[in-house]
């Protein structure tokens, strides 16, 4: 058995905002790696495995836990991890960029759903109305409608990553108390980057184009740099706050506020990479705003109701003094971004 944390909103809203600017900044991170050549997929293999070695020391003070959780940790590197951001690559080289994403970013949708049609349980409808309205202000940022090619092949890799982003607020919620977040984005780090590799290839990964200058915001920046924000900002920071904002804001609310994360990734890209808006896609950022707004005010700001005993993803065992009692992590914890 595990004991599900209160519901807060303030604090859930400063873990989704740190979770939406770390995610968010992976694509500017990355930008300058990939202009220089670099395949996208070894950028995403050098993410989870320079996370996985950044949390190293996590994974070894919590070394029971793939014993105990194996399933959980398994999923986790397998699902929100990996699966994100294989499924959405191999979607993208069939279907265009701009609805890959708009159909990735569908998993809020189906966090909704699973709620509602599988665990029967009540959607509060303000959480409805905001990822209606995200998902409608992303279709206007992204403007899918320009170049429209539909590849059932590719549509159904989109849906595939859509489904690992809704295991990613699902899981992240299931956690536990028996199951530090943080060990698990660690060990999750580790099997994503196992997984990864025979896709991505990592020998034949340009190695010398780290230790090079690249452009960025009008200063150069080495590779390594770029790659070493890439896997402990983007990945292993940015896994933390996502978990700690699902914990406290539920997933069918953060997912709504995930939104967020396109509009952070817009808007450095602009500071950045000097890349500016239209006036269609500055009015879909502004409805993705409004969107997440909707949405956070489905989670009281401060709840009074007792932590609800629940059952956890794995069979029910009591908490190890090596996992840390019952005490959850704070912090610590998966668009292309993910």
């Amino acid at each position: 058995m595990s004991v599900r944390p209160v519901r807060h909103r303030a604090s859930g809203l400063v873990f989704a905002l740190a979770a939406a600017l770390a995610f968010g900044g992976a694509g500017v991170a990355a930008r300058p790696l990939l202009d220089a050549g670099m395949d996208p997929l070894h950028v995403t293999w050098l993410r989870v495995a320079g996370a996985a070695l950044v949390l190293s020391p996590v994974a070894v003070a919590h070394w029971r836990l793939p014993r105990r959780r194996p399933w959980l940790v398994l999923a986790y590197g397998v699902v929100p991890m990996a699966g994100v951001q294989a499924l959405y690559f191999a979607a993208v080289a069939r279907i265009p960029v701009g609805v890959a994403l708009l159909i990735e970013f569908l998993g809020p949708v189906l966090v909704l759903v699973w709620f509602r049609v599988v665990r029967r349980t009540r959607v509060s409808p303000a959480a409805v109305v905001g990822v209606v309205l995200a998902v409608a202000g992303l279709g206007l940022l992204l403007e899918v409608w320009a170049g429209m090619r539909l590849d059932p092949v590719g549509v159904g890799l989109a849906l595939g990553a859509a489904a690992a982003q809704a295991g990613f607020f699902l899981l992240s919620d299931a956690t536990g108390g028996d199951a530090d977040p943080l060990a698990v984005i660690a060990f999750g780090a580790l099997v994503a980057t196992v997984v990864l590799a025979p896709l991505a290839r990592p020998w034949a990964l340009a190695w010398g184009t780290l230790a090079d200058g690249l452009p960025l915001g009008g200063v150069t920046v080495s590779g390594w740099v770029l790659a070493v924000w890439l896997a402990v900002v983007s990945t292993a920071v940015a896994y933390a706050m996502g978990v700690g904002a699902i914990r406290r804001l539920s997933p069918q609310v953060a997912g709504g506020v995930a939104y967020l994360e396109v509009v952070t990734a817009i808007a450095l890209a602009w500071v950045l990479l000097g890349e500016s808006l239209n006036l269609v896609q500055t009015a879909g950022a502004v409805v993705i705003v409004v969107g997440a707004y909707v949405t956070q005010t489905a989670v009281p700001s401060e709840s009074a109701d007792a932590p609800e005993v629940v059952r956890a993803v794995s069979p029910e065992v009591e908490a190890s003094p090596e996992e840390g009692g019952d005490g959850v992590a704070e912090s610590e914890p998966v668009p292309e971004g993910r």
